[in-house]
């Protein structure tokens, strides 16, 4: 039971996000208003890095958090 972290988690998680980072860049772009590029940071991103964040983030390392925030 003391083996258990979430690191594996929150690196899919990371790895998610910057897949989605790519495709906010290539809209950019394309020009789109900001407003848009916004709504799709909130809706895309944001939504995966705080999915059940209050169940992982407290058990989480500060390296594993240092991460996260690299990608916000």
């Amino acid at each position: 039971m003391q083996h258990l972290s979430w690191f594996c988690h929150i690196n899919t998680l990371v790895k998610k996000a910057w897949q989605c980072l790519y495709h906010l860049r290539r809209l950019k772009d394309f020009k789109l208003p900001s407003k848009v590029l916004k709504m799709f940071y909130t809706c895309t991103i944001e939504s995966i890095l705080t999915g059940s964040i209050t169940a992982w983030f407290g058990n989480s390392t500060k390296q594993d958090r240092r991460v996260l925030q690299r990608v916000v």
